[in-house]
């Protein structure tokens, strides 16, 4: 169904552009990938984009489902815009999207200090304006002829027109699109390649988005791409960070895979430069951040941090990865942590030609809730999505594991029954790359556990995936949680604070402590028989609770074996499998 134009920039409206706006990115995303030649010729800045828009959409069509679900009234435009901002954060990736966010989070700024339910053309002109600025002083060494130079002249023209909302957002893409079509002109890099900034290719169709919000009418969509005659759209220059001198690069040969880093700047090919990309999320006071850039600043380069009230988002280019973590850790509290290196293989970097790694036969991917279990899964030999508390993982972010695993076949688990349909369709998109992929519908990490105990990846793959689906499938499973409000459940009436034992998905016990509600969950669980339980202990949660529900399997169920994992950060008290 259509959707019908927006007259002012309401929550309705920010919902619409978030929308449209992964929409048109979905569209672009493989001619986007096709001329990323700034800062890494990695193809992937169109990736990295929508993977931050569609995190960014599904913030806000979550806050959208909060309210439905409560009653007839909608989100103000501060929720949605909010919303909107951090949904970005923590699901940008690389150079481009992490700026991205930032502009979004510029814009939030302002729409969610409008005084009334919505802003109008001057509302939005503001918006734009503190967006373009406040993502110019995210990055540390601000280069023209990238997506910042994009942004800022989309509000140079958006602060010079005079109308509603849809003429500042038609006024703003012009802009923007005549700036993209000039960046070769202020980029060696892209002159050579025959190219226009991948990332401002981005940032207009965006813009152009934001003008189908509000008019109802699709202008040119995302501008151009490749220019000139014979232009080779992914020529082999390496890279240099945001405002990296022009000579800064790396070893030659060094190309970074899918889902690494990307943005714009000046380079030369054949040059050295950092070894790896850091990305990571961090809870940190304003003091401390302003340390931690001035620490990366020595460290590396394409330094670009973003956020603010407490949480940013962290992107480096560094030889030392474990110093740019070393130095997240001593500024705050570090999460969804990811480094990558920038590997040989693209056809078109310097030193190209050598065989590409071979893909293993058969892979495992699981989302898990916590730090601890990311270990053990990673023992195991899966690869790991961490789901933080809240937080629950985009299908991008399965798909880029699914591409990270670099094997024939993959079992997915994604342990929460929530992100089954989230899974699906990571599933179906690795599908679409040729990829054969299993969903086992796992609805606990303690599920997921047990699957991955009896993986064989020397049987058949049809074998094996039936083997873990059984295991799952025998696994009850169950949560200690604590209530944040009062709510009806399968159990009576809980109030704040209660502790909540929860079999299967369902409230079966309140209580007022949690070793109690442990010890009666799990003696329900038991009453129907079992013969190994799994504990996996949150962080926080004291370690008395665990040897207390050992102890008392050890004495009351003499055939049954018990076994603990300590699960990090992982939101419940206390997880309970009984196979």
């Amino acid at each position: 169904m259509a959707q019908v134009p927006q007259t002012f920039f309401d929550a309705l409206a920010v919902r619409a552009w978030c929308g449209r706006a992964l929409d048109a990115l979905g569209r672009a995303r493989e001619e986007i990938d096709a001329i990323n030649v700034y800062p890494v010729a990695d193809g992937d800045t169109g990736t990295n984009l929508y993977l931050t828009v569609e995190s960014a959409a599904t913030a806000v069509e979550a806050v959208f489902a909060g309210y439905e679900a409560g009653g007839p009234e909608g989100p103000t435009l501060a929720d949605a815009a909010r919303a909107m901002a951090h949904g970005a954060l923590i699901g940008a990736r690389g150079n481009s999207g992490t700026i991205l966010a930032q502009l979004l989070r510029g814009m939030a700024q302002v729409l969610a200090g409008e005084e009334a339910p919505h802003a109008d053309g001057q509302g939005l002109r503001r918006a734009l304006r503190t967006a373009a600025d406040s993502a110019r002083r995210a990055v540390a060494h601000p280069v023209e002829g990238t997506v910042l130079t994009v942004a800022t002249a989309a509000a140079d023209a958006a602060g010079g027109a005079e109308g509603d909302c849809g003429e500042v957002a038609r006024a703003a893409y012009d802009g923007a699109r005549a700036a993209l079509a000039a960046t070769p002109g202020q980029l060696a890099v892209l002159r050579r390649a025959g190219v226009v900034d991948a990332g401002g290719k981005g940032l207009v169709a965006v813009l152009a988005a934001l003008v189908e919000t509000f008019t109802g009418e699709t202008p040119g969509g995302a501008g151009p791409g490749v220019y000139g005659t014979g232009a080779h759209a992914r020529a082999g220059h390496a890279r240099a960070g945001h405002g990296e001198p022009a000579g800064a690069g790396r070893p030659a040969g060094i190309t970074p895979p899918t889902g690494c880093a990307d943005g714009g700047g000046a380079a030369e090919a054949a040059v050295t430069g950092p070894a790896f990309e850091v990305i990571y999320l961090l809870e940190a006071e304003d003091a401390a951040v302003q340390r931690l850039r001035q620490r990366l600043d020595a460290l590396g380069d394409s330094l670009v941090v973003v956020g603010g009230d407490g949480l940013w988002n962290v992107h480096v280019h560094v030889d030392d990865a474990g110093a740019a973590v070393e130095a997240g850790v001593e500024a705050g509290r570090p999460h969804r942590i990811r480094i990558t290196h920038f590997g040989a293989g693209d056809a078109h970097a310097p030193g190209a030609g050598r065989p590409a790694a071979e893909r293993v036969a058969r892979a495992v991917v699981a989302v898990v809730p916590g730090e601890g279990l990311a270990g053990l899964y990673t023992e195991a030999g899966a690869t790991t999505v961490l789901a933080r508390p809240g937080e629950p993982p985009a299908s991008g972010e399965l798909v880029d594991a699914v591409r990270r695993a670099h094997a024939h076949e993959v079992v997915l688990l994604p342990n929460d029954a929530e992100l089954r349909h989230t899974a699906a369709a990571a599933a179906e998109q690795a599908r679409a790359d040729g990829l054969r992929v299993a969903l086992i519908p796992t609805r606990s990490a303690v599920q997921g556990i047990a699957a991955l105990a009896v993986h064989e990846p020397e049987r058949r793959f049809d074998e094996d995936v039936v083997a873990m689906t059984s295991a799952a499938g025998a696994t009850r499973y169950a949560e200690i949680t604590v209530a944040e409000r009062q709510s009806w459940t399968m159990a009576g009436i809980c109030q704040a604070g209660d502790v909540l034992g929860l079999i299967d998905g369902d409230v079966a016990v309140i209580g007022d402590d949690a070793t109690a509600t442990a010890t009666a969950v799990l003696d329900r669980m038991l009453s129907a028989g079992g013969e190994m339980v799994t504990l996996v202990l949150g962080d926080g949660t004291p370690h008395t609770v665990a040897t207390h529900l050992e102890t008392h399997v050890r004495e009351r169920y003499l055939a049954v074996d018990t076994v603990l994992h300590q699960g990090g950060r992982q939101g419940a008290l206390l997880l309970i499998g009984v196979e």
